[in-house]
């Protein structure tokens, strides 16, 4: 009978993280769907959007590497529903903004929020779930991504702003903090809960001498590397290339969203047969077919290897922080975590902009190529990783 109770808790808690990280993926896509409107009313040239997302990603690598001694301190309860209201207090300073620099000043709380609550669930679910879950948790970023813009199209569809769709989720926010504040007693009833057996947070020098650290820090850089360049640059490939029109273009390019939230709903039913060095393993052939598509000069090629590309990342970053505390014990796993996060952060922030420099100077034919050489790079330090720590 208690054992059954304890269950029924660890499942409540589960749903709740689940709807964590889909409120961590509903603002994500939001700048980019009204920033065509936000520009013009607020008077900002378009590339401005790049001000707000370095700083946003700034905010994401601080927390990040704060993670640890935050989790430490307070635990992955307080931490998250403490990163849930910072996230929401910034949401709502976006739907209350009409200044350019103020979205910006409130960037900075959205950053930190955002990177806590990536940090901390990640750790979390690696240490108390199955792989599966960790999966499914990575899915519910991706419905997060899908809701997000079509709030603000309902609101810009019935003669309303961008500022109401932004006061819609932060209003979903403040409801998820109340809601986690509520949860904090399930998060110490896990009887399994290792948070405070350490005597001190670990530092970051004896991170990066744990033998496998930096193999495996380097290859989460290049995944979200990958990831983001698809993301950012795929439509403008298409146009620029292939003489794609923009809107299908568009369209086009956001099945690499759609094979990658997908894929990761496959890969939570898969990893109950294949264990998470299996699961890399499948994700990186799949992504390998993907690129290697890119490479043959037909367009429905490009299509196909688009999707496969998104199909491929799918079961690789769940599955590298969910083997992270197998491969470096559970004490070291949220310090380790919350560097993979800055590292995965840092990739997202320079990789793609380098790569807008290499489209604008040269070409934007070179995406292939450019994939290709973070794809190698990320394989040759999954295997040296998986040789370091005997996987």
């Amino acid at each position: 009978m208690i054992k059954k109770e304890v269950r029924k808790l660890v499942q409540l808690l589960l749903i709740i993280i689940y709807i964590g990280f889909i409120s961590l993926g509903l603002p994500d896509a939001l700048l980019g769907s009204c920033w065509p409107i936000m520009h013009v009313e607020l008077n900002v040239p378009l590339s401005y959007a790049g001000i707000i997302t370095f700083v946003i990603t700034l905010g994401t690598i601080v927390s990040s590497l704060l993670s640890e001694r935050l989790t430490f301190k307070f635990g992955t309860g307080k931490v998250t529903a403490f990163s849930v209201l910072l996230t929401a207090l910034a949401l709502f300073g976006f739907s209350i903004s009409n200044n350019f620099w103020l979205l910006v000043l409130f960037s900075i709380p959205y950053g930190i929020g955002a990177g806590g609550v990536d940090a901390s669930l990640n750790n979390y679910v690696a240490l108390h779930y199955s792989s599966k879950h960790m999966s499914f948790l990575h899915a519910m970023w991706g419905v997060g991504t899908c809701i997000g813009p079509n709030v603000l199209s309902f609101f810009l569809l019935n003669g309303l702003t961008w500022n109401n769709g932004y006061l819609a989720i932060a209003i979903f926010q403040i409801v998820l903090t109340l809601v986690l504040i509520l949860s904090l007693p399930l998060w110490k009833k896990r009887s399994d809960n290792i948070e405070f057996n350490k005597s001190k947070p670990i530092g970051l020098k004896e991170i990066f001498k744990t033998r496998g650290v930096k193999e495996i820090l380097i290859t989460f850089f290049c995944y979200c590397a990958l990831e983001q360049t698809a993301i950012l640059w795929a439509s403008t490939y298409l146009v620029d290339h292939y003489s794609v029109l923009e809107e299908v273009a568009a369209s086009l390019a956001s099945l690499f969203l759609f094979g990658m939230t997908i894929g990761r709903f496959i890969s939570g039913f898969m990893s109950v047969k294949f264990n998470d060095k299996k699961m890399i393993l499948i994700g990186i052939s799949i992504l390998s077919l993907g690129v290697i598509l890119l490479f043959i000069p037909l367009k429905y090629f490009a299509y196909i290897g688009l999707v496969l590309i998104g199909l491929g990342c799918a079961p690789i970053y769940p599955s590298i922080i969910h083997l992270t505390p197998i491969l470096f014990g559970e004490e070291k796993s949220q310090a380790i975590i919350g560097v993979e996060m800055a590292f995965a952060y840092t990739g997202v922030l320079c990789m793609p902009p380098l790569f807008g420099v290499i489209a604008n100077y040269i070409s934007v034919s070179l995406f292939p190529l450019y994939l290709l050489i973070l794809l190698i790079i990320l394989i040759f330090m999954n295997l040296l990783m998986n040789k370091k720590t005997n996987c």
